[in-house]
């Protein structure tokens, strides 16, 4: 299955980057941002604007075409999808230990990229540090029990519960409960049209 294009870009800059063996940091000083943003685009946490997109590309050494040609929009002609489990993609979203990210399907809808996650937390599973995303998350918990903490608030889910943020606010979640944790995640990424 295809990701959404906007997603294929974050995937390529980040393979590429790997193949040539430059570290986030080296990418961040040839493309002058920050070593967070550059991540951040990595790792489907916010979308390059244009000229940051085509700064990260000559950093890369390459030009536009190069860099999209095996980039193309998926088929949304398309009504109706099933994927299958053996279809999802692993995905590495963040250094956490304990995280493990299996993108199920990502597209353009309405003009806003969305991504549908399935997120495993390992029993004891935490973050060190607070993250944002420049998206609008949904989780819905289909085992196990988490705390989630958005800006200064707790809040506690179990099987079955859902929550529904602006993943702009700071935010963390860590597994509480005695076994591991899946949930299902979507994101609806927040483009600045």
């Amino acid at each position: 299955m295809e990701d959404d294009i906007i997603l294929k870009i974050s995937y390529r800059i980040k393979e590429i980057r790997k193949e040539k063996n430059i570290t986030i940091q080296e990418l961040a000083n040839r493309a002058g941002v920050s070593k967070g943003l550059i991540s951040q685009i990595e790792n489907n946490r916010t979308i390059p604007s244009l000229p940051v997109l085509m700064n990260i590309v000559h950093s890369l050494n390459l030009d536009l075409t190069g860099f999209f040609k095996d980039i193309s929009p998926a088929n949304h002609q398309e009504k109706v999808f099933v994927i299958r489990a053996s279809e999802y993609k692993p995905l590495k979203k963040e250094a956490a230990k304990g995280f493990n990210y299996q993108r199920i399907l990502a597209r353009n809808i309405h003009g806003g990229p969305v991504d549908f996650v399935l997120l495993e937390l390992k029993k004891g599973a935490r973050r060190n540090k607070m993250v944002t995303t420049d998206a609008f998350e949904y989780k819905y918990l289909i085992k196990g029990k988490i705390e989630y903490l958005i800006e200064d608030k707790n809040y506690i889910l179990e099987e079955g519960d859902s929550i529904f943020f602006d993943g702009r606010l700071g935010h963390n979640l860590s597994n509480i409960g005695d076994s591991d944790v899946l949930m299902l995640v979507v994101y609806y990424f927040i483009t600045n049209d």
